[in-house]
């Protein structure tokens, strides 16, 4: 269940607060023993990809993410085949960008939008992905001059895949229902560093600090009756540390790739919290 030989595998979309640099610590932090490994945020999935339980449980809200995640657990070959010929040449200009973001915002069929989003991802600036309150991907044009097409990474995650289940879900009704003994690893939206840097809001609905609230009360409650342990990735804020009292706390710096201004790319303070079965002294009020 742990990285073997230290050698790491990059998850195939370029993903706000990936894991891949932090996932040594995660590793050394999650239970060794359970089947399963259960993920309510599973974003780009990299500490599902550097572990290796027998069977995964992966959820996020974004229903463009988990579609594409589906489409590519059953139609591999496919998938990745038409999402090649999205990374010619012609395709990496403004216009044409712009012209497949409108396509994508307009298209009802799951496996197209998936081709795109996989598209959008690489094209788009800095790998962001976000929605405005019609619920239209709007991230601009990204000028890189090559994008890279990450098909063997594609390939490496489908073929994982076929030991995961993956959920649209709320993140709290997917670690309730979660199986007992399995332990649950929690990369949530962030609480934000400032008023300024808010990337919080990669699905339509955002996520509000009631939510934050709801995450810590559903490890402890789950910890402390001794159903799964939990770990939780964070900013070390006061505000974080506040929410997580019950638990084992760890406090790292990582540096993060994905930011709106450039200059403010640094390494920041992040905690991992752990609610581990039959060591969660509950406090929490019920959310």
């Amino acid at each position: 269940m742990t990285i073997k030989n230290l050698k790491k595998q990059r998850a195939f979309l370029k993903w706000a607060g990936g894991k891949y640099n932090l996932i040594e610590k995660i590793t050394q932090l999650l239970p060794k023993r359970p089947d399963t490994l259960v993920e309510p945020f599973v974003g780009a999935g990299s500490v599902f990809l550097n572990t290796n339980y027998k069977h995964y449980i992966l959820n996020d809200i974004n229903p463009d993410l988990i579609g594409l995640y589906r489409h590519l657990q059953l139609q591999p070959e496919l998938l990745i085949n038409e999402c090649a010929k999205l990374y010619q040449g012609k395709y990496n200009n403004a216009d044409a960008y712009y012209s497949i973001r409108n396509e994508f915002n307009q298209e009802k069929d799951t496996f197209r939008r998936a081709v795109i989003f996989t598209y959008l991802n690489r094209h788009g600036y800095n790998g962001l992905c976000r929605y405005n309150l019609s619920g239209h991907y709007n991230v601009p044009f990204g000028r890189y001059v090559k994008p890279y097409f990450p098909e063997s990474e594609m390939y490496f995650f489908a073929n994982k895949a076929q030991n995961a289940t993956f959920t649209q879900i709320d993140f709290q009704t997917c670690m309730q229902h979660a199986p007992k003994g399995a332990v649950i690893y929690c990369d949530p939206p962030y609480v934000s560093l400032s008023e300024t840097a808010n990337f919080t809001q990669y699905a339509r609905s955002g996520f509000a600090y009631h939510d934050q609230q709801r995450l810590a009360h559903t490890a402890a409650e789950l910890a402390h009756k001794g159903l799964n342990t939990v770990l939780i990735s964070n900013h070390d804020t006061p505000v974080s540390r506040s929410l997580y009292h019950s638990a084992k706390i760890r406090s790292t710096k990582v540096s993060r790739v994905i930011s709106q201004k450039v200059e403010n790319r640094r390494a920041v303070k992040e905690v991992l919290a752990l609610y581990k079965v039959g060591s969660i002294h509950h406090h929490s009020k019920a959310i």
